[in-house]
């Protein structure tokens, strides 16, 4: 086979093949035979008329046609292969010519990118959220957990936000009472938002014994009637607010797996600190990444960006499926239009791959490698999810480029490792935060030292 390979553009590559006639002509006999199984010839079963039939029904430009398109795969892959070349997205034809003795055809073949310096990340400092926790998120969260246990008390005040009122309600439409808005001793939170339109209005300021009437529409769970206009009589008959438990060492012990308020609290601080570190790890993670491949200066083939999207469409169109969401319902409940769509996939997908460049580079930078044990640990992992024998996914990887890919995925992993170590997370004014999952000493915002330990890193790849 005659190839030639000249330069495209930045990684791309024009590829030149030549097929023989001989090939085409093989070819034919193989197309004509796929035709006929759709063509009714008279006088010949489906897929059993000679090639000769089959050219004078179809033609012989579509013939010659198919027949390239047949060979043209194979051809290409051996051209490939010839030239050592491994295309990072499906190769394009640009161009059928044809030639004294066969046809010419020029492919449009994109490479991987490769950087040839990685940027500098050694000590590079990245400004995070200081994953401090402060006695207000304490007390806030000792709150919610006091207010799972309150029990309500009647008071003799006006009602206000947050209370609640035990209620009698009734309505009318047009005169008539409408039966099924009828209601005795209903208890209601003033402030949630969760029955009527319109009633915490109405009922803040009132006290037991109040009266109040006003217009509003019928809510959900009405059936037909649902948002039809009524009028709303309301009986105010007590008015409740809730009463907390004090917090002592014998209630703490009683309600929780602790002994002392001093206990719990301390454990609900580390957990909150856990729960901000863990956040502020991906914070790092993400900021860092975006900082260096920002600075990358590399002009990215359009079809690598373009087989990215696609691959991110299907995963996300997988998703949608087994929500039984389309994409059009998708759109239209997040109020996105097509063109806003697709600019985000464009973005998601150039970030990926400047990702994934940068990670390379750091791959290259720091000589990192991929030990047989690593794979061999990833491979078990994979045959104990799919519940598959591990050698017979080495034995199915070998075969396929799987094998290739998870190793770049392990080679990658540690390219990042390696930046997170290498950089320096910061607060808002230059100090340095430790984010490691060791144990380690933090000041909260009193005036008395805590230890916690902090968690350990969050990786959402």
């Amino acid at each position: 086979m005659n190839t030639t390979m000249t330069d495209a553009g930045p990684f791309e590559k024009l590829v030149t093949v030549q097929i023989p006639e001989a090939d085409i002509d093989k070819a034919k006999s193989t197309v004509a035979r796929k035709l006929s199984r759709d063509l009714k010839i008279p006088g010949f079963r489906p897929g059993k008329a000679p090639r000769p039939v089959v050219e004078a029904t179809v033609g012989a430009d579509r013939l010659r046609s198919e027949a390239i398109e047949e060979v043209l795969p194979s051809a290409v892959t051996d051209a490939l292969e010839e030239l050592e070349l491994e295309p990072a997205a499906t190769p394009a034809v640009e161009n059928i010519r044809d030639i004294d003795e066969g046809v010419e055809v020029d492919v449009k073949v994109t490479l991987w990118p490769i950087l040839e310096f990685a940027p500098d990340y050694d000590g590079r400092t990245v400004e995070v959220t200081a994953p401090d926790v402060t006695d207000e998120e304490v007390n806030e969260n000792v709150d919610r957990m006091r207010d799972q246990f309150a029990e309500l008390e009647t008071v003799g005040r006006a009602a206000s936000t947050g209370d609640y009122v035990s209620i009698n309600l009734s309505a009318t439409q047009d005169g008539e009472i409408v039966e099924e808005a009828a209601a005795e001793d209903l208890l209601y939170e003033i402030g949630s938002g969760s029955f009527i339109e319109g009633i915490d209005a109405e009922l803040a300021g009132c006290s037991a014994g109040e009266i109040v009437s006003f217009d509003g529409p019928l809510p959900d769970g009405f059936g037909d009637k649902a948002g039809q206009a009524v009028t709303y009589r309301l009986l105010v008959k007590e008015v409740k607010q809730k009463k907390l438990p004090d917090m002592t060492d014998e209630w703490v012990d009683d309600v929780t797996e602790f002994a002392t308020v001093e206990e719990m609290t301390g454990s609900l601080r580390a957990r909150i600190r856990q729960m901000k570190l863990n956040s502020v790890n991906n914070e790092f993670r993400v900021k860092l990444l975006d900082l260096l491949a920002d600075e990358m200066e590399i002009e990215i083939p359009e079809a690598i960006i373009d087989g990215e999207m696609e691959s991110i469409f299907h995963s996300f169109s997988h998703r949608l499926e087994e929500q039984k969401i389309s994409i059009a319902d998708y759109l239209q409940i997040t109020g996105q239009d097509q063109q806003a769509f697709i600019d985000d996939l464009n973005s998601q997908a150039n970030r990926n791959v400047r990702t994934n460049l940068l990670l390379d580079a750091v791959v290259k930078h720091s000589n990192i490698e991929v030990e047989d044990e690593e794979y061999a640990e990833l491979i078990g992992a994979l045959a104990t999810q799919t519940g598959s024998e591990t050698d017979e996914l080495i034995a199915r990887f070998a075969e396929t480029n799987q094998e290739k890919e998870l190793r770049s995925d392990i080679l990658r992993r540690k390219a990042l490792d390696a930046l997170l170590k290498a950089a320096v997370a910061v607060d808002s004014e230059g100090n340095p935060i430790d984010l490691s999952p060791s144990e380690e000493s933090v000041e909260d915002s009193g005036d008395e030292p805590s230890d916690e330990e902090p968690s350990e890193a969050v990786d959402d790849e």
